[in-house]
């Protein structure tokens, strides 16, 4: 697994808890490191899920290494009571899912995911469906603007969207150094050492891979998952991540905001949550792994725990 740090490695564990005999599910296995630390745990079983064919290949050195402990499943995690129940699994003691895309996605130019080495404009984490180069070529020139406001938080959006459309009368645009070029023709570095086309990228990459929709989906299915004492685990690495797992554990807490004292919905009495928010706050990695591990600073981790099962 090496090129791979996990983020956040000491609290997701102590989140987590992990004790002998339970069953745990790594939904976003990618480099395995949350998978291998967790399997240290004695007798404990686990399930990892990915999208990405590479990291179920490569998963398999780690399966060996913990025969009969860890299985592997390709898949979406927004799919997991499906592929769950597909393997008999119904009930988990755990859950941990980081949200943020892999080293090895990242560090691999053929991927298209970064403008670091210039490869094909792909992003696809299945390697299969729509690309970047699709959207980045066929999509109008509002839609392009809006895709890039509203997942990337490009204020400048609208002044690249219109460049690109210019670019691709000239050519296609299949490459991540040529957009990125593009991106950086119309929007100066602006002081905060942020890459201009950080954060289009970032836009195109969730679009392409429905990322938000995905969290949602997984959430939701989390919690339908999870046994009484069990918990669940996530990291965000971007604002837009991190307000969809909060508001939702929130509410499936018992946080959501109350209605006002004039309705009469307010008088009657709310069900007791089935989960509590493990702390108030959202943990942020500490300094000494910034330091080691620069790509883990934006890094968010948030958790709730079942106390109740579901109700017959």
């Amino acid at each position: 697994m090496s090129g791979h740090i996990p983020v956040m490695l000491r609290e997701v564990l102590a989140q987590l808890a992990p004790r002998a005999g339970g069953t745990y599910l790594d939904g976003t296995f990618g480099g395995g490191g949350y998978a291998a630390a967790i399997l240290a745990t004695p007798d404990c079983t686990l399930w990892g899920i990915d999208r990405d064919p590479d990291a179920i290949a490569r998963g398999k050195v780690l399966a060996e290494r913990f025969p009969g402990r860890l299985h592997l499943i390709q898949g979406q995690f927004g799919d997991m009571l499906a592929l769950l129940a597909d393997s008999g699994v119904s009930m988990l003691d755990g859950i941990v899912l980081d949200l943020g895309i892999s080293s090895f996605q990242i560090d691999e130019p053929q991927r298209g995911f970064s403008f670091r080495g210039d490869g094909p404009l792909d992003m696809r984490m299945a390697k299969k469906g729509t690309t970047a180069a699709d959207l980045v070529n066929s999509l109008p020139e509002g839609e392009l603007a809006d895709v890039l406001y509203e997942l990337g938080e490009e204020r400048a959006s609208r002044r690249i969207a219109r460049a690109i459309v210019a670019a691709r009368l000239e050519a296609p645009i299949e490459t991540t150094g040529r957009l990125a070029s593009i991106i950086r023709s119309v929007l100066p570095k602006d002081g905060s050492g942020l890459d201009p086309a950080t954060r289009s990228f970032q836009a195109l990459r969730i679009a392409v891979n429905d990322e938000l929709g995905e969290i949602e989906r997984a959430l939701t299915q989390a919690t339908a998952l999870l046994a009484p004492g069990g918990r669940l685990v996530v990291v965000s690495f971007h604002s837009l991540e991190d307000r969809i797992v909060k508001r939702f554990m929130g509410d499936i807490a018992g946080r959501a905001p109350g209605l006002s004292r004039h309705d009469p919905r307010g008088l009657a009495d709310r069900p007791a949550a089935r989960f509590r928010l493990l702390g108030t706050k959202a943990l942020r990695p500490k300094s000494d792994e910034t330091d080691a591990n620069p790509r883990s600073r934006s890094a968010r981790l948030r958790a709730i725990e079942c106390v109740q099962g579901i109700a017959a």
